[in-house]
């Protein structure tokens, strides 16, 4: 019997490891494939924002919840 990993388990629910770290061991970025904009980081995207130059993951996000709202 072959065992699955806990990281395959997650991917076949839908889990994408987008993003790991230098080393391949640990995920820096999560995202859910099936759904309109969810992820999961383990970086500081605050600490490289200016209120007028956002960092792109906010940006995105800002954008995402415009466009679900345009949905509803």
């Amino acid at each position: 019997m072959r065992l699955i990993s806990a990281k395959q388990t997650l991917e076949a629910t839908g889990l994408r490891f987008s993003g790991m770290s230098p080393d391949g061991m640990l995920p820096e970025i999560v995202e859910l494939s099936d759904h309109p904009w969810f992820i999961g980081v383990q970086f500081h995207p605050e600490l490289k924002s200016k209120p007028f130059e956002p960092h792109p993951l906010f940006t995105s996000f800002v954008r995402a919840a415009i466009d679900q709202s345009r949905l509803v």
